[in-house]
């Protein structure tokens, strides 16, 4: 790429489809991702390989064990996937997920407030990084004097978020 080339933006309606990650056990990596968080089985092959979604898509999560059966997670200080990203619709929605995180026994990494969104943090049982999050309405993210985006991460009150009437 020439760096002397003008930039052009991507289309707007572009979004991440899905995510796929390598996984030691499948029926672990399900037990969390089914169990624990609620997504929904859409395909399966055998023992090797898993689809999950919400809301009836093809899959947002592939699971697979391919070439990780029985590995081990990265070592720190190494390249690799940092998270993956779990859009809720609402924070009532995202209250009940920590509700369930919590109530499986899953020790948080953290938990912020960003100003453009509220998030929890954790991993899967192959030690990847999970993100939870809601985005907070555009109107209310916060901005510098000139109109600038300025996000930030500040403590996240969980119990605050815990009192938010589960969704309906």
């Amino acid at each position: 790429m020439n760096s002397s080339e003008p930039f052009k933006p991507i289309a707007p309606g572009v979004t991440i489809g899905h995510v796929h990650l390598k996984v030691a056990d499948l029926e672990r990596a399900l037990a969390f991702y089914r169990g624990v968080l609620g997504f929904e089985l859409t395909q399966r092959f055998g023992s090797q390989a898993a689809f999950v979604s919400a809301g009836g898509y093809h899959h947002h999560i592939g699971l697979n064990t391919w070439e990780s059966a029985g590995g081990a997670p990265p070592p720190p200080k190494a390249t690799g996937l940092y998270h993956l990203a779990i859009l809720y619709p609402t924070r009532a929605a995202l209250a009940d997920a920590l509700r369930r995180v919590l109530a499986a026994g899953i020790e948080l990494d953290g938990a912020s407030d960003h100003g453009v969104s509220e998030a929890i943090y954790l991993r899967d049982p192959d030690g990847n990084g999970v993100e939870l999050y809601w985005d907070k309405p555009k109107e209310h993210w916060p901005r510098t004097p000139d109109g600038a985006l300025a996000m930030f991460t500040r403590h996240l009150d969980l119990k605050g978020l815990l009192g938010q009437s589960p969704p309906h």
